[in-house]
Order: structure tokens, then C-alpha cells, then sequence
């Protein structure tokens, strides 16, 4: 009886959710599989959003893609020496080069930051309310059926994080409609259901690799599922100012309660260096107006001060989203000389140069495809980030010092 009073009440669901804004807090989402919807649930839902996450307990295993089998991730006593970066894989896009050439690389990890596919593109989530998120899945999917991305789970240790276009909407926030599914496809496709990720809201986690002396932590934030709407530019594509302007609102927020708190204690854990991944920009704050934790400034210098109160060492910053590489400075923003890396795209290149400078930047950005490798060398306690083309040639690198190396 049950069952058949969900599936009558579902057109109803849909209708709901396609007419009213979801509520801003979120709620923990049921264990793949699990179904417990209460008669008063159904009819009554309290609010769009809790109206479609019953729908959406009721979706089977089927109706989500799966990545092909990967490699698993190093041991916690293995030491790392390099580790690849890149974003930005538009899976409808023939040239592939930079995926080949990641495959054919060496490396102990590799990390596949936002835009990992353009779920968005033809805008149908929003536009037709969506709720199934069909171009999204057909989009994992077709990444899933590409060659060089098989080649690349064969060969290569994995994290991930999703930004907008694998999220489901272009620029999106806390305020997509639809970013429970979202979640539940991310973590289903890249095998994170039944992780730590898996069992809270939102697609963040981290993992540690090495002996004390030789420890890596990699923290991969989500700057999607809780994130408060960025203020529109009142000149748009005026440089600086192209899509955003800094908010001046004093409810901004870029991780959400739980994640900021997640986030504190993992800077508490023990690690010789830490490379913290966003999968958008973190340092720059004058080169550009898009997209950016500069676009939320009191976000931006909350995750400065975290840094200098918990005293975490050996903090290097790694970024996507920009479809241009880039490598940034800043000696103010944390208590020793802060560096980030934004390894920005594999195939969905715009340009072929780039004019745009901001006054962390080391260099001009890299337009062309491309992907990052970052190099550690644990005798002189030193890292380096590198700009590398998409058949693998140095563009620009810099070599990093960081604290608390067995070196030091």
C-alpha cells in the first residue's frame, strides 16, 4: 500500500517543487536505497525541497551512472611525490589531449577539481524544472563511455570535486532546486555514496597519505551545495566587475556551518603539507569578476583566519573553474607566504592568451589546454607547482617551501 501511494503522489511533488524556492538549510539525505516516507511525509510535504528528496528516495540504483572501476587510493603510510590537477572536461568535446596525456603520466594521485563534465549546457534543469536531471546524467554517462577517461581510471588514483556544470546549473548555489539529486549522482558516479562523504550533505572530504614527517592532507571543499548568492555586477563584462562585485551582505556564506566546522578540525589533524582544493579561485581578488571567494570577502578572510588559529602548517591552495592556468603569491593572507596553483582546462579552452593580471599572479596565465602537477620533494621541504600543456610540457612553475616538512 505504501509504495503505491508514493508513486501516485509524485506528479504532485514535481509540481510543488517546480513552483516554490527550497528551503536555505539543509537536511541529511536517506542511505542509497533507503525508503521511509510516512503517509503525512507525501502529502504534506514542508517545503519543495523536502518534496523532492522523498521523490527522490524512491529513484533505484539504475537510474544513476556509474564511472568505470578505479584504482584505489594510496595507503595512509604511503608516501607521495606528485600528484596531478586538472578541470574542465566538456565530455561532448573530441579533443581529449590532455586526458591522454594524464593516462600516460606518473604520478601517486590525481584530482579532477569541478566541470568534470557540462551537465547545464542546454540549461534544461532550469529552464523546464527538471527535477530529473536528465542532461546531467546523460553527460556522466558519456564521460563514463570515453576512452581516455578509462584510461585515466585504469592508471590513476582519484579525488574529485564537482563545480558548477557538474552541479547542474551555471554559477549555482545553495539556491538550485535540484542539488540533492545532484548530490546523490556526484557521489554515485565517482563511488562516494558509502564514504564519509556519502553520509552528510554536500561533497566534501579529505584524505591523509604518509608518516608523520611525510604527511599529505588533501581537502576537497564543496563551494556549490551551501553557498549564499553572489551580488550581479552593475556593469557586466566590464573588466573586474565581468558577472560579480564583491558582497556587503552579512549573511554570505561560502561552506556552510557544517563544512566550516569539518573544516577546523581537519586543519587540526596532523600533516606536513596540506593542499586545500576549491574548486574555484581563492587568492585573487582584483584581476577578474568572476566567480571567486573574493566575490564573498568575508568568507574569503574567514578561511585566512581559520588557517592562523588552528596554526596549520604547510597550507598550498589548488583551484579550477577559469579555463586559463594561473599561478598566484600572496604573502598577507595567511602567516607564512600563501601559493595556489588553478589548473583550468583540460578541453574547454576559450583563448589562446591571456591579459588578465591580478596582483598575487606570478606570470601570465596559461589560455591554452592544459592540466597541473605538483612535484614534492620531501628532502628540501620543498613543492612545486607546475602549468602544464596539454601534451605535457612545463609552461610556468615555482617552488614552494613548506612548513613542517622532516627537512625543516
Amino acid at each position: 500500500m505504501r509504495q503505491i501511494r508514493t508513486l501516485s503522489v509524485i506528479p504532485v511533488i514535481l509540481a510543488l517543487a517546480s513552483c516554490q524556492t527550497p528551503a536555505p538549510e539543509p537536511m541529511t539525505s536517506a542511505p542509497a536505497g533507503e525508503m521511509t516516507l510516512l503517509p503525512s511525509e507525501l502529502l504534506s510535504p514542508a517545503s519543495a525541497e523536502a518534496a523532492l528528496e522523498l521523490y527522490y528516495r524512491t529513484l533505484p540504483e539504475d537510474f544513476f551512472p556509474r564511472a568505470p572501476r578505479g584504482v584505489s587510493l594510496p595507503g595512509d603510510q604511503d608516501v607521495l611525490t606528485r600528484i596531478l590537477v586538472a578541470s574542465c572536461f566538456n565530455e561532448e568535446t573530441e579533443n581529449a589531449t590532455a586526458m591522454s596525456t594524464i593516462a600516460a603520466d606518473d604520478a601517486d594521485l590525481f584530482l579532477m577539481i569541478g566541470d568534470n563534465v557540462y551537465g547545464d549546457m542546454n540549461g534544461r534543469a532550469y529552464v523546464n524544472n527538471q527535477a530529473t536531471l536528465d542532461e546531467l546524467r546523460e553527460s556522466f554517462t558519456e564521460l563514463a563511455a570515453r576512452e581516455e577517461f578509462q584510461a585515466v581510471r585504469a592508471k590513476h588514483p582519484m579525488m574529485v570535486a564537482w563545480d558548477d556544470h557538474d552541479y547542474g546549473a551555471n554559477d549555482a548555489g545553495r539556491e538550485f532546486p535540484f542539488r540533492r539529486l545532484a548530490e546523490r549522482i556526484h557521489e554515485r558516479f565517482w563511488g562516494l555514496e558509502n564514504e564519509d562523504a556519502g553520509a552528510w550533505p554536500g561533497t566534501y572530504y579529505a584524505r591523509s597519505f604518509g608518516p608523520e614527517g611525510q604527511r599529505v592532507q588533501i581537502i576537497m571543499l564543496d563551494t556549490r551545495f551551501f553557498r549564499s548568492p553572489l551580488t550581479p555586477t552593475d556593469e557586466w563584462g566590464k573588466k573586474g566587475k565581468e558577472r560579480y562585485v564583491p558582497s556587503v551582505s552579512e549573511g554570505q556564506d561560502m561552506l556552510g556551518n557544517d563544512q566550516w566546522t569539518w573544516l577546523e578540525n581537519q586543519l587540526q589533524d596532523p600533516a606536513d603539507l596540506r593542499l586545500i582544493v576549491s574548486s574555484i579561485q581563492i587568492l585573487p581578488t582584483d584581476g577578474h569578476g568572476f566567480e571567486a571567494w573574493s566575490r564573498l570577502p568575508a568568507e574569503q578572510e574567514r578561511l585566512y583566519s581559520l588557517v592562523a588559529e588552528t596554526e596549520a602548517e604547510g597550507v598550498v591552495f589548488v583551484s579550477g573553474d577559469r579555463h586559463t592556468a594561473f599561478l598566484y603569491k600572496d604573502d598577507a593572507a595567511l602567516p607564512y607566504p600563501a601559493y595556489e596553483l588553478t589548473a583550468s582546462s583540460m578541453n574547454a579552452s576559450f583563448a589562446e592568451t591571456s591579459s588578465e593580471m591580478d596582483r598575487a599572479q606570478i606570470g601570465a596565465g596559461y589560455a591554452p589546454q592544459n592540466f597541473g602537477a605538483i612535484d614534492i620533494d620531501w628532502n628540501s621541504g620543498t613543492v612545486r607547482l607546475a602549468i602544464k600543456s596539454d601534451t605535457g610540457d612545463t609552461v610556468s612553475e615555482v617552488a614552494v617551501p613548506f612548513r613542517g616538512s622532516a627537512a625543516q
